[in-house]
């Protein structure tokens, strides 16, 4: 439990943007930025808009942060983000170019360091949003510093300002809480420990800040000698608001043990509740929150709850896991809760069909006691495998209740458009928070309503498992299977003992995209349209007409430049040759359209700093560097027979190391002949399995996968060997 000098609630990204600026332009030694995303292009202020406190600043957060360094010549700038895998990258920001000459890359100032936090477990993500200015102030909620946030409280439909890269995205309601004092400088020694976990170097509080450190922890002191010698004397409340830090962190991210603190929260707040619990999240599928509210409700004298969601989710996929789940949780406290249970959606007249307010806030309000805002949604992965971070504020006399109820009223008038005096009247009367918004339920342009609930059947065990995990995934036989590069019994050489995780991380991330991508083919083959206007004898027919084209085949040989780039599965573009164009002329096409598209990433490694790849690489792959310099061509043909790093890392890699352009170009052509010839033999069978009545040749798909896993093997004891050699 922390003491804050004073808390502010920040309702909607522009909001708080603006004060992030503002404290950002005041700080002295440092600012730290942890986020699940981070855009050096986010919007903070609106076109033509400037701050008033200083009209110099740049509006664009990556110009602003080196325009803030720049001014302070003590100042450091660290930002973490979530080293997230590149499924979720179609709209984030390629960082990995940063401070290169790629045309549009952000130039950070020299003061300023990001880094990629990848220490969440296995199906985890980072998704802490918190800024700290000095440890004198600090923000934290749901708010990333990135694209497709910022908005005011209107979320007028139709505003122009409402864009990225001159896209309209859809009005978003966000919120975080502003914070000075104690809970800043808890709030930085916690981010100052997700960047030392993250492998970044210790960062200590300078000289100033550690100097009110020493005074504070002084002042600590004094008042418990005092407390002694009074002897159980009551003392005067300390000013500012009592505000509690809650954290979730799965087993072995920040310590052995897990850490529930978000989930424990949640129990316990639903307990306490006695008149009210408000909830705004952007998912409600959390179970065992769940079964808490279930089991109040079900009780004669609980309090009533009011839900605020948004209406719409994001694409099919989210529909079938988080929206079923949503669906039948709200089913369940329906038919518990009757009239003490609402849950809403905001609606606001002239957004274009298919849009709907993004809530992507994480809110809960208990009474007129308990106000809670953070990173954490009311789902089940926020409970114990995403890394999350809420602040709660303890009400501990009138002012505090006050300020709670001002927020509620602030909440609502919003989403219902009217005035927030209107709604403080209705709570002031001891009306509920579900009678308030029917009593001031109108046809306005915004308005709350009631979430409709589907007749959709309950989402399968699995899909629940895979689309809102409670805790981390475990695929341990697989991973031992494909990740071991030690003889049994022998001590792993120190640069593998350093890599060991992050080669771990990737591989089982690797095995969780094939995993989900096959699920996610599966149901939008039985759930979405697609199984009303494709079947297999269709894509047979439109692939081979689509052939016929004469500039499919150019087409063929491009695809795969821009597929290695963001991770499109290769195979499926040589399965669409094979079908196109047939066996033979399948596996040329895809053949000659890799060796492009790897010589299109050793062309743009040229231009990088080999300094920056090997970095990239991590400490086992840098292993991979040597090997490169010293066995160029036959290293390649290895490298591409069975790949030991991503594609693109590969080709940046030998292009920064200068690796003879034929022996990249002939080996990349060598190594990846067996592998494309698989995939053309697998794709025919394809065709095979496709067309009526004919038959698949299973043993010779077992085959072409038996070779693969004793072609894995040899080539990763190879370059074993090939590492522990002495450099010539």
């Amino acid at each position: 439990m922390t003491r804050a000098e004073s808390a502010t609630v920040r309702i909607d990204a522009s909001s708080y943007f603006r004060a992030f600026m503002v404290a950002a332009l005041e700080a002295r030694e440092s600012i730290l930025i942890v986020g699940w995303d981070f855009h050096s292009r986010t919007q903070l202020l609106c076109e033509g808009e400037m701050l008033p406190e200083d009209p110099a600043a740049p509006r664009f957060l990556g110009e602003f942060l080196n325009y803030v360094a720049s001014r302070r010549r003590g100042l450091r700038i660290r930002i973490l983000i979530w080293d997230f895998p590149s499924i979720f990258g179609v709209q984030r920001e390629f960082p990995f170019f940063y401070g290169t000459a790629v045309p549009g890359a952000w130039q950070p100032h020299r003061r300023i360091q990001v880094r990629f936090d990848s220490s969440h477990r296995f199906g985890g993500s980072h998704h802490q949003k918190i800024v700290v200015v000095d440890d004198r102030i600090a923000f934290c909620g749901g708010i990333d510093l990135t694209r497709d946030r910022w908005d005011t409280c209107e979320h007028r439909a139709g505003d122009e300002r409402r864009a990225f890269d001159g896209k309209p995205y859809a009005p978003v309601h966000d919120l975080c809480m502003q914070v000075e004092g104690e809970t800043a400088r808890a709030l930085g020694h916690l981010v100052r420990r997700r960047w030392r976990h993250a492998g970044g170097p210790p960062v200590m509080p300078g000289p100033r800040l550690l100097r009110r450190a020493l005074a504070e922890r002084r002042r600590v002191l004094q008042a418990a000698i005092l407390r002694r010698r009074q002897r159980g004397a009551p003392l005067a409340p300390l000013p500012g608001a009592r505000i509690a830090i809650s954290r979730t962190y799965a087993p072995g991210v920040d310590r052995p043990e897990a850490v529930r603190e978000v989930e424990n929260l949640f129990i316990d707040l639903i307990r306490a509740a006695k008149h009210s619990i408000l909830i705004e999240n952007q998912y409600f599928t959390a179970e065992v929150a769940g079964r808490e509210l279930e089991a109040r409700l079900r009780e004669p004298d609980g309090p009533e709850v009011l839900v605020v969601v948004r209406l719409l989710s994001h694409g099919w996929l989210e529909e079938l896991t988080m929206e079923r789940l949503r669906t039948q949780l709200i089913r369940r406290l329906r038919a518990v809760g009757g009239d003490r249970v609402r849950v809403v959606y905001p609606h606001i007249d002239g957004l274009n069909e298919g849009l709907c307010v993004d809530v992507h806030s994480k809110l809960m309000i208990v009474d007129d006691r308990y106000l809670r805002i953070g990173s954490a949604n009311f789902a089940n992965r926020s409970m114990g495998l995403d890394t999350e971070c809420d602040l709660t504020l303890e009400a501990t006399g009138d002012t505090d209740r006050q300020f709670i109820r001002e927020t509620t009223a602030r909440l609502l008038a919003e989403h219902m458009g009217c005035e927030e005096s209107a709604v403080l009247a209705e709570l002031a009367a001891g009306r509920g928070l579900i009678a308030t918004v029917d009593r001031l339920a109108q046809e306005t342009p915004r308005r709350l309503i009631e979430l409709p609930t589907p007749d959709t059947p309950d989402s399968p065990a699995l899909l629940a498992r895979l689309g809102d995990p409670e805790a981390p995934i475990e695929l341990n036989p697989l991973r031992d299977m494909l990740g071991s590069d030690d003889e049994h019994g022998a001590e792993p050489a120190p640069a593998a003992v350093a890599g060991s995780a992050s080669e771990r991380r990737r591989g089982r991330w690797s095995i969780a995209a094939i995993a989900l991508a096959a699920v996610a083919l599966t149901l939008a083959w039985k759930y979405t349209p697609l199984a009303d206007h494709v079947n297999a004898q269709r894509a047979v027919e439109w692939a081979r007409d689509f052939g016929n084209r004469p500039w499919t085949p150019f087409l063929v040989l491009l695809a795969y430049t821009p597929g290695c780039w963001i991770l499109f599965p290769r195979p499926v573009i040589t399965l669409f040759a094979v079908l196109a164009f047939g066996p033979w002329l399948g596996f040329a096409f895809s053949l000659a359209g890799l060796v492009i598209a790897a010589l299109a990433t050793y062309a743009v490694g040229r231009a990088l700093d080999p300094k920056r790849v090997v970095r990239m690489m991590g400490p086992r792959l840098a292993g991979i560097v040597d090997v490169l310099r010293r066995r160029g061509l036959i290293a390649m043909t290895a490298m591409r027979l069975v790949p030991l790093a991503p594609f693109v890392v590969e080709g940046l890699a030998a292009g920064a190391l200068r690796i003879r352009l034929w022996h990249f170009a002939v080996g990349s052509a060598l190594g990846m002949a067996p592998g494309t010839l698989a995939a053309t033999v697998f794709s025919h069978e394809v065709e095979a399995f496709l067309a009526p009545g004919a038959k698949v040749n299973w043993p010779l798909i077992a085959g072409m996968a038996a070779l693969l896993v004793v072609g894995t093997w040899v080539v990763r004891r190879w370059f074993l060997r090939q590492q522990a050699a002495p450099g010539t």
